[in-house]
């Protein structure tokens, strides 16, 4: 068991020397139906979840800034970085730069989740980032909508707000708009939070115009703190806040669901993602104490969200009399 401890805690150690601020790599990849999907990247129906994953690593991952479609409302991309993204009181902790330009915002939600499990799989409680718009009496929280296959047609949708459309075609965009690699599932359902449309026609012209603050794609990448996010603005499905000492995994999801005339519906591109605070996350992860703890002890641990454990937990990272621990078990 001390063995073990010993080992983990090298792998911490070990694992500093290498780190980079940038996406380490894509761990799922379900975008909605939408012009530029099967082009970016470029998928065929021979593509897995795996492999489309993969190609997004490849566009991704070490600040290669080359461009990742989410598609229509509700399509996502889930990545992480090298290490946990600590969480620095006051100050903004990474940043998502989209394809976003002046009247030109096609916003995604962001999201975070820690590796609770440590199993090293998005498969945890994911909360949401509150962005400027989450208490916007046009927001529809517990949204959820449906988008049907039809080879080579207008993608049609229904929404559980009693709506029908269609993700229409157009003549600048040829191949099959619904991911082809997911095309033998007949039906994408996504759920989330949508945001209120934000496109305004200025005489033949849509102009998509950002929100203030908390959302990918929304504002130009040279405008930093537009496209940077603070993990303590983190929220539960309740939208109840929740404190975070860091993050594991990153997930961004298109937040409208619109059509603007020729330009087509509005679809968040993602180029890339960044740690802000790199050396201050790394100070963090080398801070984390690796430990096994008897089971009598259990009751002095609490979760990362201050909640006390009434019995030992399985491996993961915990907090102990204030102090961060791993339970290696």
């Amino acid at each position: 068991m001390r063995k073990q401890a010993l080992l983990l805690l090298a792998s911490v150690w070990g694992s500093l020397w290498a780190q980079t601020p940038y996406i380490q790599a894509v761990d799922e990849y379900r975008p909605a139906p939408g012009q530029f999907v099967n082009t970016l990247p470029e998928a065929t129906a021979d593509d897995t979840p795996e492999t489309m994953a993969a190609k997004c690593t490849a566009r991704l991952a070490n600040n290669a800034r080359q461009m990742v479609t989410l598609g229509a409302w509700g399509g996502y991309i889930v990545f992480h970085f090298d290490h946990p993204v600590a969480n620095i009181e006051g100050q903004r902790d990474f940043a998502v730069w989209g394809n976003a330009f002046d009247y030109a915002a096609e916003p995604a939600i962001v999201m975070v989740s820690i590796d609770r499990n440590a199993n090293g799989q998005p498969d945890d409680e994911w909360y949401e980032l509150r962005g400027s718009e989450y208490d916007n009496a046009l927001t529809v929280h517990g949204y959820e909508l449906t988008y049907s296959y039809d080879a080579l047609k207008d993608v049609a949708w229904t929404d559980n707000q009693g709506q029908t459309g269609t993700v229409p075609r157009n003549s600048f965009h040829q191949q099959e708009y619904f991911p082809l690699w997911l095309a033998d599932e007949g039906r994408l359902t996504f759920s989330g939070c949508r945001l209120p449309d934000n496109a305004e026609l200025a005489g033949k012209k849509y102009l998509l115009n950002a929100f203030s603050y908390g959302y990918a794609d929304n504002l130009p990448n040279d405008d930093a703190e537009g496209c940077s996010m603070d993990i303590g603005w983190a929220v539960d499905s309740e939208g109840r806040s929740v404190s975070l000492t860091h993050i594991d995994f990153v997930k961004c999801y298109t937040a409208i669901n619109q059509v603007c005339g020729t330009i087509g519906e509005t679809s968040s591109e993602i180029v890339g993602a960044e740690d802000l605070h790199l050396d201050l996350s790394l100070q963090q992860a080398a801070s984390v104490k690796t430990l096994a703890l008897p089971a009598q002890q259990a009751s002095v641990l609490t979760d990362l969200l201050g909640r006390r454990l009434n019995a030992m937990p399985s491996r993961g990272l915990y907090i102990k009399n204030g102090k961060k621990l791993i339970i290696n078990k």
